[in-house]
């Protein structure tokens, strides 16, 4: 991974305190596209008329988000070149001036550039930091004055998390100490089997609190964003999942308050909560209630508890695709873009159409309201100020970029100034001498402390770590009432181990002295449990021939789609082509932070037709592919081959043979060398490697794995061994 290149421009580092309301997050301050600013411009234009600047170097596809008068934005770094990668950037609001930017690598993803910054940053003002998904998963907290790292995940080698062609990845959110952020993974033992979960760490640390799983094999990754309210007091963070279905979850403990199962398929929209706990929202998939039937708007009462079926929400309205904008309420009215850009007006109460208007094409943004108008970037290019009228809308202006010039975010509003991306510049349009405004009371603020201190859930964290043999690992028990309020700390649980290791009664882990294990504590306080899962991995060497066990329990991404098998009068792993989501995947052994190290395995492919699976190595974030199209590959980045970083020969292999492969990353200076070569097992190794290839621009660690497509045939694995280089 590249080093954080951080800019600091003479005299520009800005101070902590608050700067009238920051946009933190990329539906705004109270989580509902809703700003609180009275002097917004309701006109402009792309050739001056109140357009502060336009920076062609931050062009986007992603939401901006503002923060003490900075503006924060993912964007491509060095396109169309070999450097090519993604970054966060930090600008002045007042100017345009960038402040820093953090550039790292895309790996082991099959999204292509262009996709780079479906997910926004978000913010937190207490801490002046922010968080950022990137599109091959990398989850990183940024500091907000400097983009310096504070902490890093790469949630695709440590959770499983997938980055596919479509680029979708979901946006992180700051609830207190917590930032959660979800995605569908494949994990380890039970979390092997993908869904759509959610992962909640300490802010300031990186450190895993819970993760909590939604229906298991959903249908499609998603890009929604949970939104934080309240319902009857009680804190709740409302999310749209994979699965179809749109959940409440307590935010400090990750338990489900309701669900509502509105698609069969994954929803985009991000739900809007007004202040009365009633929930809007909609999708473009099939209904749950009737597949036959695509997209549906949808109202319900948010103040309860369990299963929300058909027959208990305010209205329905079938057949409106709302796939990719989300709503806004304002007054007694719904507005909404269905994905073909047409504007609909809904009243709030019942669902009846009031109005409706086109406006375009194709919209992916969400509408925003500011003193009362309504704004709308549409995707190509026409840039809308609404006002609502009694019979619907009228215009009240309308700006058009340049021919070409898409438009996929959405606006952001702070200190009298309203920034939106698009592919081409990043916009700020506003007034100069914009008065400053306070901020409003949201409804996250409305969370009523409850007296009851009767604990009824407990959370044992820290969760889904990695240890070393023998290393201890100080725990945690907090308690929490019904309405998820932390009561303290419960010391007097009982943790229990399956796995190997011990606890004190200091509820300290220590793990087993020697191999490796996949642990499970448990708390025990009367009749209330909870959970936590640990991962032991020694130093390097490693070697597993599946002899004596089946996929190794601290393996991410492997079991679920690999399945031991006989092979030849021993035991292997087979991968197998049953899975119609999981034929193509990748998995990963342990430790992120390794690098300089060779590893090998024995596979041997079969045959369905004249087609032979993809099966390989990776090593440092980099894979060794023998194809079945007769080649031999090293690559990074799947949608880059050729531009950013792969180096692909002719390799002559065939089916029901045994083959040895090994492949080594060495790092030289400040570049990485990768070295592959492929042998019939039993033979005599070949002395040179057969593939080599330099990347100028190195991933410098990355955890060991096995990549593999069985779609078209199986194959076999055996052998896997993992040692540092001599």
């Amino acid at each position: 991974m590249r080093n954080n290149l951080a800019v600091i421009l003479g005299g520009m580092l800005l101070s902590t305190a608050a700067f009238a309301e920051d946009w933190a997050h990329w539906r705004g301050p109270n989580n509902d596209g809703h700003s609180f600013e009275t002097d917004v411009p309701e006109k402009w234009s792309p050739k001056g008329e109140n357009l502060l600047w336009r920076k062609e170097e931050f062009a986007s596809r992603a939401t901006p988000v503002i923060m003490n008068d900075r503006v924060y934005v993912v964007c491509r770094a060095f396109p169309e070149t070999t450097q090519e990668g993604e970054k966060t950037v930090c600008v002045d609001a007042k100017t345009g001036e960038l402040i820093w930017e953090s550039v790292h690598n895309i790996y082991l993803s099959d999204a292509p550039a262009e996709r780079v910054g479906w997910s926004s940053v978000v913010a937190d003002p207490q801490t002046d930091t922010v968080f950022v998904l990137g599109l091959g998963c990398v989850f990183q907290c940024l500091d907000g004055k400097t983009g310096k790292v504070v902490w890093e995940h790469s949630m695709s080698e440590e959770f499983g998390m997938l980055s596919t062609y479509g680029g979708r990845t979901n946006f992180p959110v700051v609830f207190e100490d917590l930032v959660i952020i979800s995605g569908v993974t494949t994990g380890w033992g039970e979390t092997a089997v993908p869904a759509h979960r959610l992962i909640a760490l300490d802010k300031k640390t990186g450190v895993p609190r819970w993760l909590i799983s939604t229906r298991v094999r959903p249908e499609d990754t998603t890009y929604t964003t949970p939104v934080f309210t309240t319902f009857r007091g009680q804190a709740a963070m409302v999310f749209s999942a994979a699965d179809g279905a749109i959940y409440a979850i307590q935010p400090r403990t990750g338990k489900t308050i309701w669900k509502y199962q509105a698609s069969t398929r994954g929803i985009n929209s991000t739900p809007v909560v007004d202040e009365n706990g009633i929930v809007y929202g909609g999708h473009a998939e099939q209904n749950s209630s009737d597949t036959t039937i695509l997209g549906a708007v949808f109202a319900f009462d948010g103040n309860v508890e369990g299963e929300i079926t058909e027959d208990k929400l305010l209205w329905k309205i079938p057949k409106r695709a709302l796939g990719r904008s989300s709503l806004v309420k304002l007054e007694d009215r719904i507005y909404f873009l269905e994905d073909g850009a047409q504007l609909v007006v809904l009243d709030a109460k019942t669902g009846a159409q009031v109005a409706q208007k086109k406006l375009g094409r194709i919209m992916f943004g969400s509408p925003i309201v500011a003193n009362g108008k309504i704004y709308i970037a549409e995707n190509t290019g026409r840039f809308y100020v609404l006002k609502p009228t009694e019979k619907g809308v009228e215009t009240v202006s309308e700006a058009r970029l340049a021919q070409g010039e898409e438009v996929f975010g959405s606006p952001a509003i702070s200190n009298g100034r309203l920034v939106f991306p698009s592919i081409e510049a990043l916009y700020c349009i506003g007034k100069a001498d914009a008065p400053v405004t306070k901020p409003g009371k949201t409804n996250i603020s409305r969370e009523v402390q409850s007296n009851d201190r009767t604990v009824t859930q407990l959370v044992l964290s820290p969760t889904e770590v990695m240890l070393k043999p023998g290393q201890k690992l100080p725990l945690q028990v907090l308690g929490y009432n019904k309405a998820g309020q932390l009561v303290g700390p419960v010391k007097t649980a009982k943790i229990t181990v399956e796995g190997g290791g011990t606890v004190a009664s200091d509820q300290v882990y220590v793990a087993p002295k020697e191999g490796i294990s996949g642990v499970t504590l448990t708390a025990t306080s009367g009749e209330l449990t909870g959970k936590s899962r640990l991962r032991v991995i020694p130093e390097l060497p490693w070697k597993f021939d599946f002899a004596t066990e089946k996929v190794p329990p601290i393996w991410i991404g492997a079991d679920y789609r690999h399945k031991p098998a006989p092979l030849d009068g021993e035991l292997g792993l087979v991968k197998i082509s049953t899975i119609p989501k999981g034929t193509r995947s990748q998995a990963w052994m342990g430790w992120t932070d390794l690098h300089d190290y060779t590893i090998q395995a024995d596979f041997k492919a079969t045959k369905k037709g004249d087609r032979l699976p993809d099966m390989g190595l990776i090593n440092q974030r980099y894979t060794l592919d023998l194809q079945g199209a007769q080649r031999l590959q090293i690559r990074s980045w799947t949608a880059r081959l050729e531009l950013r970083f792969a180096k692909t020969m002719n390799f002559e292999w065939q089916a029901d043979t045994w083959y040895s492969m090994k492949f080594q990353s060495r790092t030289e200076g400040n570049k990485v060398t990768l070295r592959g070569k492929v042998w019939p097992r039993g033979s005599q190794e070949p002395s040179d490697w057969q593939i080599e290839a330099t990347d100028d621009v190195p991933n410098l660690k990355g955890s060991p794995g096995l990549f593999g497509n069985a779609t078209d045939a199986e194959f076999f694995i055996d052998n896997v061994q993992v040692t540092p280089n001599k």
